[in-house]
């Protein structure tokens, strides 16, 4: 569950007319923290930003699913899976979330390191 502050982060930006990956930033910021923090984990950069985009897409920011073949067909379904739950407003069952806590607890904290962003952040850049 995003804290309260980044969800109201977002609706801020979404106020100021903001696109929606400028809102789903927050929630990748708060993801990132939340590792720096030692909450949990995560195996590399890329899985911390895609878990900030699906709890962006679950609390409601129209964040469209990546195109085919920018990502695979698994990610792109459970990305709309996400938008849809978003927009009915259910949330996971406390058992679900219980579990992939453990198992982001697994995880180490290099992910969110500066340096990992960095190199995350440029080598996405190079493939645009």
């Amino acid at each position: 569950m995003p804290e309260k502050k980044t969800i109201e982060r977002a609706r801020r930006d979404k106020k100021e007319g903001k696109r929606p990956s400028t809102q789903a930033g927050e929630f990748v910021r708060e993801e990132m923290e939340h590792i720096r923090e030692g909450k949990h984990g995560a195996r590399s950069t890329k899985q911390a930003i895609a878990i900030g985009l699906s709890k962006a897409r679950r609390a409601g920011v129209k964040l469209s699913p990546p195109r085919k073949g920018r990502a695979s067909t698994r990610t792109r379904k459970q990305a709309q899976r996400d938008l849809v739950r978003g927009r009915s407003g259910r949330k996971a069952s406390p058992a679900r979330s219980a579990a992939s806590k453990r198992a982001l607890k697994r995880e180490g904290t290099r992910a969110a390191s500066r340096s990992a962003i960095s190199r995350q952040s440029r080598s996405a850049a190079r493939k645009r």
